[in-house]
């Protein structure tokens, strides 16, 4: 299965600044990459773009734009492929439809099991309420 392709065009990479410990060239030096992508008006599949749109905790804007901050590396270059890498693995998430789930009957046992169990349960609580009184 061929992945869909993501125009450079329709991506904006943007070098920043990174966080945390880098001695004196954390000041100086643009070594993070932010990533953006306009999910929503991207060249991507309809199937992809709407499941990708409607997933939980999606990390995507209220827009449907994507903003992915790469700042592993101690380089610029790493740190881009990096971003499109990481762009890559979230669009593997949603390439595939999810399987549909098919309905199945509790076995006979499982029903049984749950039963008793409520049965030993309500028992248990009934014993108390004998002790409060």
């Amino acid at each position: 299965m061929t992945h869909p392709r993501i125009p450079e065009s329709e991506v904006e990479l943007t070098a920043i600044r990174a966080q945390g410990p880098g001695g004196q060239n954390v000041n100086k030096v643009s070594s993070a990459i932010q990533l953006r992508f306009d999910v929503r008006h991207s060249s991507l599949p309809e199937a992809i773009k709407t499941r990708w749109l409607q997933a939980p905790g999606n990390q995507l804007t209220p827009d449907g734009v994507l903003i992915l901050k790469a700042q592993r590396y101690r380089t610029q270059q790493a740190n881009l492929k990096d971003a499109w890498v990481r762009l890559y693995a979230l669009l593997a998430c949603y390439e595939r439809a999810p399987k549909p789930r098919k309905s199945t009957r509790p076995t006979r046992a499982s029903v049984q099991r749950r039963l008793q169990n409520k049965t030993r349960h309500s028992q248990l609580k009934a014993s108390r309420r004998q002790q409060e009184n």
